[in-house]
């Protein structure tokens, strides 16, 4: 398996920093660029929405919204630090190559959905500030495309440093927006209590919770998190675990602070002047010199807009590297990554601005932050499995309570998110002139990703049931032993798959080499994991697999065998030979009931293929 961002992995050093405050600086960064993720243009136009429609009414959506975010960017940082694998490099140990390409296609359309987002807000901005025709501006943010190649050469600690400049630019910016805006604190604190005004406003929380929590960030995390070089030790690794926490809960707070300035800016200018329906980023930037009386409101709004866009296309793409070399192990050329996304994301900004105009970039907002709430689901539930594995996560496992709480905040995500995508679809319906091709297209597909989720949710409890009644069975396992007198044997393999059929290998064994003979059990690990990575895979059966064999061997060794272990990885009819014409063995001795795991070790199919490849006498026993 290869290192998450290879070219910056563990390239940060905390060891030698002494006092507590260097310490917790050297930690401290990851988190910046995961919050931009959080201001970026798409959260914008549902701001703006809410404060002029609702005013401060649903400030205590925003609040809940980044606890949510809070929760979930922890657990990919833990994620990330504990098993020293992103979200992506989980996938793929977990998941079925067939369903690793479906997530990582989803994660694709995400990254380009967002990127969407951020090239028409970085293009009004741009149109905002210095009256360049907003296709032109579409076209000048191509040439960003190397800023990132340029950072990246740089070190992981300049990127950061270069994004908190930017979130410090829009945090400025709106902190003397308020200070021309001059909100009602009273209505604001008021805000914060839980209340829902109408339907309409329904509609405008979902909206809100939709933009905010981006999947493409939990990738992100998981990953940056790594850049990091500390002790791992479980002391070190508890450290880092608590450093992280503090990083991302001020990174998130300062993007909560960024998204309530937006709302309460609304606010105070649009709401409080009877102006409920401004809802696009240009109409919002149009209005506020005459509503606050001072040049100085729009051109700071543009500003802060071009530095969300220009700091959340960054991150963007790097969620976009770690994506596809985590699903796919794919190394592409970074500049070639880098336009790639981009292009995915002009061109249809382009044709959709040549044939409808600039007013309908406010539906391509929207219809970007649509397409993240479908993939939404497949990033937070797999996370939630994966950091409540203890296996996985070698006893930093989260505890009962953060899963309850974690598995309620995606039950709330993806049912309002699913909500929000019904009725997109059902709108679309409605307006189309030939709705029976939406039936035949978007309906079906809808369906698919639903019964996807689906399967995400229930497979891992599913293979956890099914693993506790077929991995454990040496616990049950009673081993009857007939010792003869005669023995020729003395250096016998035995190939186990810890079911009842290692019985009768293992007494045939028993009788052809007796108490003095040396034995080597051979089991071969076969899950993707270990098909792809070899003896360097590191997931949950190959812990258990390791556990029962070394289980076998104290058992047998007590009643006074000679026992070696050996554990092998990938397809048993190529490892097992290799092992074998390796060892100084006598004979090979197999049983014919296999692990389905192992795609049963079956007389006629593994057995057919492995006995040319060896060159040692093949002793095959029946149940």
């Amino acid at each position: 398996m290869g290192k998450s961002l290879e070219e910056v992995h563990q390239s940060v050093a905390t060891q030698n920093k002494k006092t507590g405050f260097r310490k917790i600086l050297a930690f401290l960064g990851p988190a910046y660029l995961v919050s931009v993720g959080y201001m970026d243009p798409g959260n914008w136009a549902t701001d703006i929405a809410g404060g002029s429609q609702f005013g401060y009414s649903l400030l205590w959506v925003l609040l809940m919204s980044n606890l949510m975010a809070l929760l979930l960017q922890s657990l990919s940082a833990r994620l990330g630090i504990v098993t020293q694998r992103d979200l992506a490099q989980a996938s793929r140990e977990t998941y079925s190559k067939f369903i690793n390409y479906i997530l990582y296609f989803l994660a694709e359309i995400a990254i380009a959905a967002c990127d969407l987002a951020e090239v028409l807000g970085m293009a009004i901005g741009i149109n905002l500030l210095f009256d360049i025709p907003l296709i032109e501006g579409v076209l000048i943010t191509v040439l960003d495309t190397f800023l990132l190649l340029f950072l990246i050469n740089k070190g992981i600690r300049k990127m950061e440093a270069f994004i908190i400049v930017l979130v410090a630019i829009i945090g400025f910016s709106f902190i003397f927006e308020m200070i021309f805006a001059e909100p009602e604190l009273d209505k604001v604190l008021y805000g914060l209590i839980p209340s829902m005004p109408n339907s309409a406003a329904l509609y405008i929380a979902i909206g809100i919770i939709g933009a905010t929590v981006m999947p493409h960030n939990l990738y992100l995390h998981s990953s940056l998190v790594q850049t990091r070089k500390f002790d791992r030790t479980p002391a070190g690794i508890k450290q880092a675990l608590k450093y992280n926490l503090i990083d991302s809960t001020i990174a998130l707070n300062l993007a909560f602070f960024v998204n309530a300035a937006i709302l309460i800016l609304a606010a105070a200018t649009f709401y409080k002047n009877g102006m409920f329906e401004v809802a696009e980023i240009q109409d919002a930037h149009q209005f506020l010199e005459p509503l606050l009386g001072t040049k100085w409101a729009p051109i700071l709004f543009a500003v802060a807009l071009i530095a969300a866009g220009q700091s959340s296309t960054v991150t963007g793409t790097l969620a976009g590297q770690i994506v596809m070399e985590g699903y796919l192990n794919l190394r592409i050329q970074p500049w070639v990554r880098r336009i790639i996304t981009r292009l995915i994301a002009i061109v249809p900004a382009v044709v959709v601005i040549l044939i409808y105009g600039d007013s309908v970039t406010g539906k391509l907002l929207i219809l970007s932050q649509v397409i993240l709430s479908l993939q939404l689901g497949f990033a937070i539930i797999p996370l939630i499995h994966f950091v409540s594995d203890k296996s996985k996560m070698k006893g930093f496992h989260i505890s009962r309570t953060t899963q309850i709480a974690a598995w309620i905040i995606a039950l709330i995500i993806v049912s309002l998110n699913a909500k929000l995508v019904y009725d997109e679809i059902s709108s679309w319906i409605e307006a189309a002139s030939h709705p029976i091709i939406l039936w035949l297209t978007v309906v079906p597909l809808a369906f698919g990703f639903l019964g996807l989720l689906l399967y995400i949710v229930f497979k891992p409890f599913i293979a956890r049931a099914k693993s506790n009644i077929d991995n454990h069975s040496p616990h049950h396992l009673k081993l009857v032993y007939a010792p003869k007198e005669i023995y020729s044997k003395k250096n016998i393999a035995i190939s186990v798959d810890f079911s009842k059929a290692d019985e009768a290998a293992l007494n045939n064994a028993f009788e052809l080499g007796g108490i003095d003979a040396q034995y080597t059990l051979i089991h071969i690990v076969e899950t993707v994991g270990a098909l792809m990575y070899g003896q360097h895979v590191d997931d949950h059966e190959t812990t258990i697999d390791e556990k029962l064999l070394l289980e076998y061997k104290e058992m047998l060794s007590q009643k006074g065998f000679r026992i070696e272990t050996e554990l092998g990885f990938g397809k048993p009819n190529t490892v097992i030979p290799k092992i074998i014409n390796t060892g100084n063995f006598d004979i090979l001795v197999m049983g014919t009931h296999g692990h389905t795991g192992l795609k049963d070790i079956l007389f006629g199919t593994t057995v057919d293929k492995l006995r040319h490849k060896i060159s040692i006498p093949l002793l095959i026993v029946k149940k």
